[in-house]
């Protein structure tokens, strides 16, 4: 088999951290090669390196033998690598065609060739059965749709490699089985796939070769039939890991629920109703999962529970007591916990030092403040102690948040959650982005939490995730709960065409 990339002892350094120590791997023609690692591994970096992002200090790129100086994503583009970014890169008024020309536009004098882009475009998109329409404006499409149109975006640059970032981060059941024939199609046809994903299932269901990173170095290189998730996993932090947490059955869970809402209806931020008549109980001692895509109301759900947005119709009760108007400093005095999806934007001020961020909800009372004068030793203290229990890992309590590992930062958002037994946690999207080892013990909390009888709403767009977890499960879709369920023998294939938008 041609190999057609090799990366030979890739080095990358910053102030402080060695991101890539030496790293060599090579892709080989019709592959898709799985590029794992935790957080913080050096997946990143080497790939903004591939594609001309980021300059290495040290090693060398061949591409089909020859030895390439990338310094632009153009440059890699013309040497045919075509990277998927996690977070799209497209414009929403804009449609799928006029998307997809941008920075290469078929053109005649001042005039664009459109018509001739477009042919081009549902050629591509037939070939691979990508199933796009060119003239559909972008804002309209699902966020499976939209990430055909990336690919789509690549291929129409003529890319032979792609590279594919956490491409299933937002994806239906149904809409990640679509994108998994699309790549191996493209593999059919000759063309190499770099994909990088922190779900080790996806890994053993679609690679070829699996490359583990850890701490900026290779730790190795294995066939698929020849590995396992759990040797994966143990190559990747260095020790055995549970890959999946086990819920133990509800015993018990209060009958007079701990937070209601009856027929509330919110407004998102641009001024249409994000949540329609939503009906939800949620109960000490259980978990309630929410299920759904991004955007179809689960942020203002949370926000609507933690005081942060106002109904504009309905009824809202948090431990007996009716909350009609937003009031952060109310829900936390009745016990609301809210850890939010976005924790760099949301969940911590970044240039704050990590004592300051651990006070962001305690800092009105004793003993961390007297009279609205902050207390620095008990201040101190408290943050000592969480980070020493929730094994926080970064320079130290007086450096900024911004210097803490995405795992760590969300620790750090959990200890200040936690602390003080929430009556009500919200955890939106809680292990996003983290990596095997992060994800075994935020899930570990959650489940602490149910045990010592807390309310916990579990918004996640992870599938495994809510069944792993939840007692019950409920789909948002369009602001409006479409299914619910116990979470006895739940079907994985209804709950996937709920959060689709098709009937159950």
């Amino acid at each position: 088999m041609t190999t057609v990339l090799e990366l030979i002892n890739i080095t990358k350094r910053f102030p402080g951290v060695l991101a890539n120590d030496h790293i060599s791997l090579d892709l080989r023609e019709g592959e898709i090669h799985a590029l794992l690692g935790e957080n913080g591994a050096g997946k990143t970096t080497l790939m903004n390196i591939l594609y001309g992002l980021l300059r290495p200090d040290e090693g060398e790129i061949r591409v089909r033998g020859k030895t390439c100086h990338i310094s632009s994503p153009r440059e890699a583009i013309a040497l045919g690598i075509g990277m998927v970014h996690q977070h799209f890169m497209l414009v929403p008024t804009l449609t799928v065609a006029e998307n997809i020309m941008l920075g290469r536009e078929l053109v005649v004098g001042p005039f664009l060739r459109r018509s001739q882009a477009a042919k081009l475009i549902a050629g591509l998109s037939a070939d691979y059965a990508l199933n796009v329409s060119p003239s559909a404006p972008v804002w309209q499409l699902s966020v499976g749709e939209q990430q055909r149109v990336e690919i789509l975006k690549v291929l129409y640059r003529g890319a032979q490699l792609l590279i594919l970032d956490e491409p299933t981060a937002s994806l239906t059941p149904q809409e990640i089985e679509c994108l998994f024939d699309v790549l191996r199609s493209l593999v059919a046809r000759g063309k190499s796939v770099i994909f990088i994903s922190h779900k080790l299932e996806e890994v053993m269901a679609l690679s070829d070769r699996i490359t583990v990173l850890r701490q900026g170095k290779v730790v190795g290189t294995v066939k698929k039939a020849e590995t396992s998730d759990h040797e994966l996993a143990r190559m990747m932090v260095g020790r055995d890991v549970v890959l999946r947490v086990t819920r133990q059955h509800k015993v018990s869970a209060s009958a007079t629920p701990v937070a209601r809402l009856e027929a509330v209806s919110v407004l998102g931020d641009h001024g249409r109703l994000a949540l329609k008549e939503i009906d939800l109980h949620l109960h000490a001692g259980e978990i309630l999962g929410v299920a759904g895509v991004d955007g179809n109301g689960q942020t203002e759900l949370a926000e609507v529970i933690a005081g942060l947005r106002a109904p504009v119709a309905g009824r809202l009760w948090i431990a007996g007591q009716q909350l009609t108007t937003a009031d952060p400093a109310r829900c936390i005095d009745l016990g609301v916990s809210y850890v939010p999806a976005e924790r760099k934007k949301r969940g911590a001020i970044m240039n704050l030092s990590l004592y300051m961020n651990a006070m962001l909800k305690h800092h009105r009372v004793a003993p961390y403040a007297r009279r609205g004068i902050l207390n620095h030793r008990a201040i101190c203290e408290f943050t000592t102690r969480q980070i020493r229990e929730y094994d926080i890992r970064g320079p130290g309590p007086s450096a900024p948040a911004a210097t803490l590992s995405g795992g760590n930062l969300q620790k750090l958002i959990l200890a200040r959650e936690l602390a003080g037994q929430p009556t009500v946690l919200i955890a939106e999207q809680p292990t996003r982005g983290l990596d095997v080892g992060a994800i075994e013990y935020v899930q570990e909390l959650l489940l602490k939490q149910r045990a010592r009888g807390a309310a916990v709403l579990l918004i996640s767009a992870d599938l495994d995730e809510i069944l792993a977890l939840s007692d019950r499960i409920i789909v948002l879709c369009e602001g409006r709960i479409v299914y619910q369920c116990d979470n006895v023998d739940p079907s994985r294939e209804r709950i996937g065409l709920a959060m689709a938008g098709r009937a159950c």
